[in-house]
């Protein structure tokens, strides 16, 4: 028997020694504060406790080392301290999907209960160990100090809960998910519950000659295996192009080591994972096709249809060579880009229950519930209105959460059984089994004439999109409309194709394939301004996009360009340091590309201190809830009432998928509306007079062009979001400071506004120096976390954020949408600053050295 102190009551122990701490805490006694983000790696962080008085973290925590323990959770904080750093964290913006902010918040009660006024670098130093993906740590560090003086001065921290536009109003759920109180996925628990896992093919190129499920079926605990012919209706899926198998059955070759060949579900997860070790496969295991060239050779075919997923490809401006052999100078290269895990720190984790008349639901952490209850009904042979899908806000995203992963699967499994199902992610199989950043090789020729003016642009684009589709036809069609970046270059030729080879997947990832084109395009001008003894700034200056300007793809744009209004807000920084590397930035905000874009919003009056909004977008720590809730209240007046915020398709209030920047942009505009209609009626009645009442605004989009039809005056997008960075490095080369200039048209919310920005940054430095995702063969080198190469808070910069406030004429009171474009600029500014520093040229990411 171990006996220890658990928050001030002594407790036994007597189970297995070798259960990690973690697993005791969350799955025996309901205390789910410490979150599980690396499948006890000890990677991350999340899961950090305290015992002793000292900081450790639970998942590497086996149960026979606490005998004679203290263990403080933040279920067992004092009440006070408790609510400082829970608000402290709240005000400063340190909470974005909030999913790792428990284990920040029980290392920062150590902290400051050893030193009650710790410096910057002492709070680095203390949260050395903790991993942010979202925020960028700059909030964190000025939460941890507005603890400490609260502390110290024994002063509250007041909260501003009913701000409307233009005020830093609090992150909706933002306390309860500092807390750990806000319930995720892997968080909720249902009567009667049972668990799914997968079985994962192990090679990327292998024909499945049988799936023997024998010995899984007789593992005590067990309740069923599944195999791909146990799905009722349609078996292959995909976000567009329906290509991706939820299931590989007997007869079919595995395109990549991610597809799944199996699932058990069984009396606990332990055992369901156990007993999918059990199933025992034969291969015929045959070569893989990893490089895009080969593959494009076709003579080994992924898939029937070819290698070749999609091309994008336009010509404008008149005779490319003549343009170039007119040009004062030319410059050329070849650039190449890795390949990169989103590594949000919440790993898929769906939960499928059953409803009345054969339905069910899903609970699901996806970017796109109508397009998951979609997929989902297929997967069923059900009709879909008898699927609902509700939205648990989850702990990231980043683009990585767009394609089914678990969801199918728990959905298949509960309708079989009748039974509540979760199935969940390890980080090694998350890793494993979502799709990717690109890698991308780039071949760019660029031109300008004796005045310094961009001539010419030939660009030849080529994507690694991995076994399937997911959204690389699309990646690689923005990719070909960025090409030039926040140029205007009169004369451009581009040619974008996506390729299918046995390397994991690849999709969405924020910036959607204009990272990658914009390190290649401003390395370019990098060394052109060279060439041409140009000063990089003024180049910049002189051939950034405007009114009047066109994009590559011929788009002449109107109102509401500030991307010469970045530059200027970044000026003095770059033109005082001494090795500092600038590059703009320009991202698409919504599909365009001739798709449509839409979303509802409805306004549900429940009481007269009570408001409900209905959408379908998601909420991964963005802050798409509070802008809604800003929004709402801006345009109504209405403070101190309850907003709570829903989204579920059983409301019928469609959004779309959470992607292209476009949540604030599309909601915003239709809930403007909808809060218009609830003004109106406000104006004879009060809210007690309107319960029940809903009111439904909508905003749509059906207007754009795809790139390369021979239309008289392109709409490639509807918006665009501009940005100029400068990084700035110390005179051991390392990043000292990053300045962001960003034009966010109307500014919502400042402090989120800055908190992605800052996060975006931090990641952008990542892909330029560290972050990689290895593959061999079509193998994972590493499955390990720590391996990624993810930026924890030691390598954070100063990040200096400027917000330039041009006000789109489309968008909700002039605001455009932020989320990716914070680090489409910094990759390539980080690598310009390199060469200022050592005078060399860098034409792959990442660089691999330390940020700082």
């Amino acid at each position: 028997m171990i006996q220890f102190t658990l928050n001030g009551k002594p407790t036994n122990f007597r189970g297995d020694e070798n259960l990690s701490l973690l697993k005791w805490l969350r799955q025996g006694q309901g205390i789910l504060s410490p979150k599980d983000g690396c499948s006890g790696q000890g990677a991350c962080g999340a899961c950090l406790i305290e015992i002793d008085s000292n900081p450790a973290l639970s998942c590497r925590t086996p149960m026979k080392k606490l005998n004679g323990s203290n263990i403080i959770t933040i279920e067992g904080f004092d009440p006070e301290l408790k609510d400082t750093l829970a608000k402290a964290f709240v005000k400063k913006g340190a909470v974005q999907c909030g999913f790792c902010t428990p284990g920040f918040l029980s290392r920062t009660k150590i902290l400051l209960e050893k030193n009650s006024c710790p410096g910057r670098g002492e709070i680095k130093k203390a949260l050395g160990a903790n991993l942010c993906r979202c925020t960028g740590y700059a909030k964190i560090i000025e939460a941890v100090i507005l603890a400490a003086k609260s502390l110290r001065n024994k002063t509250g921290i007041d909260l501003d809960d009913n701000g409307g536009v233009g005020t830093s109003r609090s992150k909706h759920d933002a306390y309860k998910t500092a807390l750990g109180e806000r319930r995720f996925i892997d968080d909720m628990r249902f009567p009667g519950m049972v668990y799914g896992a997968l079985r994962f093919s192990d090679h990327p190129r292998a024909k499945i000659l049988c799936i023997n499920t024998l010995k899984a079926k007789q593992l005590p605990g067990v309740i069923r295996v599944f195999t791909g012919g146990d799905i009722p209706g349609d078996r292959i899926t995909g976000v567009i192009r329906q290509d991706w198998p939820v299931m590989v059955v007997e007869g079919e070759t595995t395109r990549f080591i991610g597809d799944v060949l199996a699932g058990v579900v069984a009396k606990d997860e332990t055992t369901a994972r156990k007993a999918c070790r059990l199933i025992d496969i034969e291969y015929e295991v045959l070569e893989p096709v990893i490089d895009p060239f080969e593959a494009l050779k076709d003579k080994i075919k992924i898939h029937d249809t070819g290698n070749l997923l999609e091309v994008t490809e336009f010509s404008r401006g008149g005779d490319l060579e003549k343009a170039f052999q007119a040009s004062a100078h030319v410059v050329s290269a070849q650039y190449r880009t890795q390949l990169v895990e989103h590594a949000f720190l919440e790993t898929e984790t769906a939960i499928a229950k059953p409803l009345g008349n054969n339905g069910i639901r899903v609970y699901t952490q996806s970017q796109g519930i109508y397009e998951d209850r979609h997929a989902i009904a297929n997967l069923l042979g059900l009709p879909i209105e008898q699927v609902v899908v509700t939205l648990v806000p989850c702990g990231g995203a980043f683009g990585g959460k767009e394609d089914l992963t678990v969801q199918g699967h728990a959905a298949v499994f509960s309708h079989h059984l009748n039974q509540v199902v979760k199935v969940g992610l390890s980080r090694e199989e998350s890793i494993r089994m979502h799709v990717k950043r690109h890698p991308f090789i780039m071949d760019y020729k660029l031109g300008c004439d004796k005045n310094g003016m961009l001539t010419a642009l030939k660009a030849r684009i080529t994507g690694d999109t991995g076994a399937y589709a997911s959204l690389g036809g699309e990646v690689l069609n923005r990719a070909a409309g960025h090409a030039s970046g926040g140029y205007h270059v009169p004369v451009v030729d581009v040619v974008s194709r996506a390729v299918y080879t046995n390397n994991l997947p690849a999709g969405a990832m924020r910036g959607f394939g204009v990272n990658q084109v914009t390190f290649a395009m401003e390395s370019m001008v990098d060394e052109l301004c060279e060439k041409a003894g140009t000063d990089p700034w003024q180049f910049r200056y002189d051939n950034a996009l405007q009114k009047g300007s066109m994009t590559a793809t011929g788009q002449v744009l109107g109102d509401g360009v500030g991307l010469r209004q970045c530059l200027l807000a970044v000026k003095d920084e770059y033109d005082s340091a001494r090795y500092a590397g600038i590059a703009l930035g320009i991202k698409n905000i919504g599909f365009g590309n001739g798709m449509i874009d839409e979303s509802e919003a409805v306004i549900e009056v429940v009481s007269d201190k009570k408001l409900i909004i209905h959408h379908g977008w998601t909420e991964m720590g963005q802050g798409i809830d509070t802008i809604a809730k800003q929004i709402l209240s801006d345009v109504t007046g209405l403070n101190n009432v309850e907003i709570e915020v829903v989204s579920s398709t059983d409301s019928q209030v469609v959004g779309g998928t959470t992607t292209a920047s476009r949540g604030t942009f599309l909601l915003g505009n239709s809930l403007l509306k909808a809060a218009g209609k609830l003004k109106h009626a406000l104006k004879n009645s009060d809210l007690s007079q309107l319960v029940k009442k809903k009111y439904k605004g909508q905003w749509r989009c059906d207007w754009t062009t795809e790139p390369g039809r021979d239309v008289e005056n392109p709409m490639t997008h509807f918006a665009y979001g501009y940005a100029a960075q400068v990084v700035c490095l110390d005179d051991k080369g390392r990043v000292d400071k990053v300045v962001a200039a960003h034009d966010a048209g109307r500014v919502i919310n400042p402090n989120m506004f800055e908190g992605q920005i800052q996060g975006a940054v931090m990641m952008g430095l990542g892909y330029a120096f560290t972050e990689k995702l290895t593959l061999d063969q079509g193998y994972l080198k590493s499955s390990k976390m720590v391996k990624l190469g993810i930026p924890k808070i030691k390598s954070m910069p100063d990040i200096i954020v400027k917000a330039v406030e041009v006000r789109d004429p489309m968008g909700p009171l002039g605001a455009k949408g932020v989320g990716e474009i914070g680090l489409v600029p910094t990759a390539p500014a980080a690598v310009n600053a390199l060469y200022k520093f050592d005078r060399k040229r860098r034409y792959e990411l990442p660089v691999g050295q330390r940020i700082r």
